[in-house]
């Protein structure tokens, strides 16, 4: 038996237990151990059955996917060479299942005879998020356990189901109360009295009534249209109807040659990629791990609006309590309710329990004097984006705060070391840019000041992933990693309406090339006049500022997107569906007129390559600034807080995939063009292209 697996004998059963931390990752370390127990217990004949257990809190998370496309990946045996002698073991096999069970964890579990799970247990099959699907039996054996239709439900969401619905399903034979070895023994000692033998799932049939070929394509449509055409799911989909269809040895190679293929395949290896980068994002080079951190018992938001109400429901999510500042009633009833509000709607839609909302709603307090977050561990400041209302909320509470309290600002785009000045601590200041709404969205960049303390940057982090947050490290600058690079995003949809497009075929270039919405229908829903009140700053303090001003004859029209009803389309409540607006297309049609702008047919792949082309190259620059830590953070921002496509792994894992020489000779060609001046290539760019080299090297 390797390290990873231990052996044991108890009362004629053999246990097989997992230990491989954090997950039981079912890698070249762990498998053997499995396969030689099985082996032993088969050959011994004073067992009559065999148990395979892993500890109450991880049964196995399933393959290690960091062996993936490595030799280490098919060193033998291989995950399908342990089942098929699980399959053929003549003792009965059981899998006890505590906390979770999940991709190729739950295959193994199914390779067994039985499974019983703890309460809490969670059992699923997730490949389908890392741009795969389950490759050992797993399409094949799940549609025999619990019917076609939940089978395909669970695999391509990639949801898990708890142990008392994988009871309900048949997926679980008992759930066990208390100890789970004992109870797995006694379940197998009743297994062995009652002379049960094995049951194989792979002798079983499809659970599955109604006309076979309509349900299928029924199911491509739909898992098609929710999936964008990802071939993951749908692959997915061609498995189970093997398993409908074919003998189980021939559905299992039909899946096998699928899995290979996705495993080699661009959308897999980019969802690998955000898997890592994930949890790359922690890692400061100058903050070790064990970096002592502050205890953040209690919270301060000043602010009730939008931003204000988020971050606060962020907080008390997490069961930190919060005292929300504002300086009129007015505004913190209106914030208040706003809170209640949307956890009312939450509870309607039967994802949180009431007893929960009244928890939650319990841990903020309100208040009206500044003096009230005195006694708080952090304080979060999210008041109006301009540099003198900020600073002169840090110089009061910089008099009211306790000493070694952290003082917090959610800006988007301004100089949080101006802010820090202001203060006698400018150590305790570090930026929190959340994103709206912030209860939702995951991203937090955590904006790291020149003179911010180690530790209470590590905290600040340490909170981040307490409060669910993918948190990532960014240096000052305007618009730190995200909002300078959006910047120069929205530059180019700005351009490509002068030259000729129309703001309906710039965001449907870009959302069908996978971004979650078009850049113009984005700014609707962040609102215009945001984004106006940005470049008018930007003109006074940048001589050279070059954006198209057909933004701003929309924005001085008052039409400021969703909020108002109109912005670059119209917008019917309540479903906020945007309409193209014949008078966005006269407003445009006037700014190419009076600025002589001569218009061109612009093909969709000229759209998408200008625009993502834009990101890519700021972020060249602001990696080579040192205001991001690593290529993958700056994908990280992209993928958890801009609506890029995960199957494209971010801003720069796309553009080490096009390959950096295609992505420099396009923009070189881009400065020959309208507006050229603003296509200069990084140096990084540069460099990186013509060594052959990569951004996430």
């Amino acid at each position: 038996m390797s390290e990873a697996a231990s052996y044991s004998v108890h009362d004629g059963v053999a246990v097989i237990t997992l230990n491989n931390p954090p997950v039981n990752g079912l890698g070249s370390v762990l498998r053997p151990g499995i396969m030689d127990g099985i082996r032993k217990a088969g050959a011994d004949p004073q067992v009559k059955a065999l148990l395979i257990i892993g500890s109450a809190k991880a049964f196995s998370g399933g393959a290690d996917i960091r062996e993936f496309n490595t030799p280490k990946m098919n060193l033998p045996p291989s995950l399908h060479e342990i089942i098929d002698v699980q399959d053929a073991c003549p003792k009965p096999m059981i899998a006890a299942i505590g906390g979770f069970a999940l991709g190729g964890g739950l295959e193994l579990a199914l390779g067994c005879h039985y499974r019983v799970a703890l309460p809490k247990s969670q059992l699923g099959l997730p490949e389908v998020k890392l741009g795969l699907l389950p490759g050992a039996g797993g399409t094949q054996r799940l549609p025999r356990m619990v019917g076609a239709a939940q089978a395909l439900q669970m695999m391509t969401t990639g949801n898990p189901v708890s142990a008392e619905t994988a009871l309900t399903l048949g997926l679980v034979d008992e759930i066990v109360q208390g100890d789970l070895l004992a109870g797995a023994l006694s379940f197998a000692r009743k297994l062995v009295t009652s002379a049960k033998g094995p049951r194989r799932i792979r002798d079983m049939t499809v659970k599955f009534e109604g006309d076979a070929a309509a349900f299928f394509a029924q199911q491509r449509l739909e898992v098609g249209k929710a999936s964008r055409s990802q071939p993951a799911p749908l692959e997915i989909v061609a498995c189970v109807e093997a398993a409908l269809n074919k003998p189980f040895d021939e559905g299992r190679q039909e899946e096998r040659r699928r899995f290979q293929s996705l495993l080699a395949g661009g959308e897999s290896k980019a969802l690998r990629h955000m898997f890592f980068a994930e949890r790359q994002t922690s890692k400061i080079p100058d903050v070790p791990d064990d970096t002592a951190t502050r205890p953040i018992r209690s919270a301060a938001v000043i602010g009730a609006g939008t931003m204000g109400g988020g971050i606060t429901m962020s907080l008390v999510n997490a069961g930190i309590p919060v005292t929300i500042i504002e300086m009129q009633q007015e505004a913190l009833a209106r914030g208040l309710a706003t809170i209640r509000n949307n956890y009312a709607a939450t509870v309607a839609k039967g994802r949180l329990r009431q007893e929960d909302m009244d928890q939650r709603i319990s841990l903020i307090k309100s208040s009206l004097h500044l003096d009230d977050a005195k006694d708080a561990d952090i304080v979060i400041e999210a008041v109006f984006e301009r540099m003198d209302v900020k600073q002169d909320i840090f110089r009061k509470l910089d008099a009211v705060m306790k000493p070694g309290a952290i003082l917090a600002t959610n800006t988007s785009t301004l100089d949080v070391n101006a802010i820090a000045e202001v203060t006698k601590r400018p150590q305790d200041v570090i930026g929190t840019h959340f994103f709206s709404p912030a209860n939702v969205m995951r991203l937090l960049e955590v904006v790291r000041g020149a003179k911010t303390a180690k530790d209470v940057l590590a905290t600040t982090m340490k909170l981040g992933k307490a409060i669910k947050k993918v948190a990532v490290v960014s240096g000052v600058c305007d618009g730190f990693i995200g909002n300078r690079m959006v910047e120069k995003y929205g530059q180019q949809s700005l351009f490509l309406l002068d030259e000729g497009c129309s703001p309906q075929q710039v965001d449907a270039a870009a959302y069908q090339w996978g971004m979650a919405m078009g850049p113009l229908a984005m700014g609707d829903m962040a609102g215009l006049d945001i984004g106006w009140a940005i470049r008018k700053r930007r003109y006074l303090e940048r001589p050279n500022f070059v954006y198209s001003k057909v933004g701003d004859r929309i924005a001085e029209l008052g039409r400021f997107g969703q909020k108002t009803g109109q912005g670059w389309y119209r917008y019917a409540l309540p479903n906020r569906t945007p309409i193209p607006d014949p008078e966005v297309e006269k407003i445009i049609s006037q700014y190419r007129s009076d600025n002589n702008i001569k218009t061109r047919q612009i093909s969709d792949q000229e759209i998408v390559e200008r625009l993502i082309y834009a990101l890519i190259n700021e972020a060249a620059y602001i990696l080579e600034e040192g205001i991001a830590l690593r290529a993958s953070d700056i994908d990280m921002v992209y993928l958890a807080g801009y609506g890029f496509p995960p199957y494209r792994g971010g801003p720069m894992f796309y553009a080490d995939s096009v390959g950096l020489p295609k992505v420099l000779a396009s923009i070189e060609k881009f400065q020959q063009g309208y507006m050229g001046e603003v296509w200069k290539p990084a140096p990084l760019l540069i460099k990186l292209a013509k060594e052959g080299r990569r951004f996430n090297d």
